[in-house]
């Protein structure tokens, strides 16, 4: 997955080079684009529906894959023809906030927190201290047996940070977090997500359409004709 020989020196954790995915044989969703995160940096991609936001955190997420170009994470190059290194890589070194929360119904939410741990063979009470920390770091301490469905929109979405940080990711990627949410919880959540994020080092890269969320990053570019700018 971490091909050797590729490493680069630049500081940035995430750099994409010259991306390029298009669905259709006249037209480019993605046409050529650069992108650099620092560690710790929180940016913010914007744009019309249908402009490839989703689609370029997809493809640094390995969920999906670029026709060109390339996508490195601490210098190493991801490697796009392996999918099972390619998991393997997502459950070490991404975590995901989702617009639909993505909780799973038959767990509870410690158990749902500390599904990344799970995945990675962490021990029954490692997971269940570390699921109990992270909860009370976004405010929901005490809540590990409580079952996904008696939560209120926010708290599930407080959860879902949680449960992105448990493995203590080195970026974050975060596809329309607030987007169903109402105001209120929308600004608690983003809180949440900051603070959390400090506490680990991790970067963020989140897509929005919301004001509100792109003006908590550090930088917001606009992803528009299948190129981002400031």
């Amino acid at each position: 997955m971490e091909r050797t020989g590729r490493r680069s020196t630049s500081a940035n954790l995430l750099q994409v080079r010259g991306l390029r995915k298009s669905f259709s044989p006249v037209a480019s969703l993605l046409d050529g684009v650069d992108l650099e995160v620092d560690a710790g940096e929180w940016v913010a991609i914007v744009g019309e529906s249908g402009s490839g936001k989703s689609t370029l955190l997809n493809i640094v997420a390995g969920l999906d894959r670029p026709d060109a170009g390339e996508v490195r994470l601490d210098g190493a190059t991801v490697d796009y023809a392996d999918d099972d290194a390619l998991a393997l890589w997502r459950r070490r070194h991404l975590g995901f906030v989702f617009q639909a929360f993505h909780l799973l119904p038959y767990l509870n939410v410690g158990e749902n927190v500390a599904l990344p741990l799970a995945l990675l063979g962490a021990r029954a009470g490692e997971r269940a201290a570390r699921a109990a920390t992270l909860l009370a770091s976004v405010g929901l301490a005490g809540f590990e047996s409580r079952q996904p469905g008696t939560l209120s929109g926010g708290e599930m979405q407080r959860a879902a940070i949680a449960r992105a940080l448990a493995h203590s990711p080195r970026l974050v990627l975060a596809d329309e977090p607030t987007g169903n949410l109402d105001e209120a919880a929308a600004a608690n959540v983003l809180d949440c997500l900051g603070e959390a994020v400090r506490e680990v080092g991790a970067a963020v890269l989140m897509v929005t359409h919301s004001p509100i969320a792109a003006a908590r990053a550090h930088r917001v570019l606009r992803l528009a004709h299948g190129r981002l700018a400031p």
